[in-house]
């Protein structure tokens, strides 16, 4: 039976993977390239990483059952010289959060969502997100663990309806030939795989 036992991560160690691969990404963006756009129409580099700031913020907030601003999204590469450290810090303290006991029960947010649904969505950001800078800026992508591509196949499976119907994924992308899991996790969001 052991054989056919299938592994259950907490998402603060999976945000922990995603961190790992994610930190070197947002320290590696160059300042010439703040401007560049990115598989994202509506973000450049600049708005991607506020935007992203602003994820991992706001889904500490929602680990320990307060309230989230979603609103104005704030300025953090134009406020913060050291925005890359602290945008680092930030992720770290999101991984903390989504990693203290009891944290996935029960629910979390206006909406009343399942809290591990909500911690896989701040993993979905905190891996596409990066994906998406790792393309806008030149860097290789890491890559994706294969523990936190299988809880966000199950997210995106999840989110699609209401994030499509929201404006949160584009138009579902055909995967090209030959598309790995991941490439093809990305073409459910609506992000072309093979961005250039």
């Amino acid at each position: 039976m052991d054989a056919f036992k299938v592994e259950t991560y907490g998402i603060g160690e999976l945000l922990d993977r995603a961190c790992e691969r994610a930190v070197p990404v947002v320290r590696g963006v160059q300042d010439g390239a703040l401007g560049a756009r990115t598989p994202c129409a509506e973000y450049d580099v600049t708005a991607l990483v506020n935007h992203l700031f602003q994820v991992v913020v706001q889904f500490q907030r929602l680990a320990v059952r307060e309230g989230a601003d979603f609103g104005e999204t704030p300025d953090l590469v134009g406020s913060d010289p050291a925005w890359r450290e602290r945008l680092a810090e930030e992720a770290r303290r999101a991984v903390a959060a989504w990693s203290v006991p009891g944290v996935e029960d029960g629910t979390t947010g206006a909406m009343g969502m399942p809290a591990r649904l909500v911690g896989a969505m701040v993993l979905l950001d905190l891996t596409v997100h990066v994906w998406d800078l790792a393309r806008a800026t030149g860097q290789e992508f890491p890559g994706c663990d294969e523990a936190v591509l299988a809880e966000l196949a199950g997210a995106v499976e999840t989110l699609e309806p209401t994030a499509r119907a929201m404006g949160a994924f584009g138009e579902p992308v055909p995967a090209p030939e030959g598309a790995t899991a991941f490439e093809r996790l990305l073409a459910r969001t609506g992000r072309d795989p093979r961005w250039e």
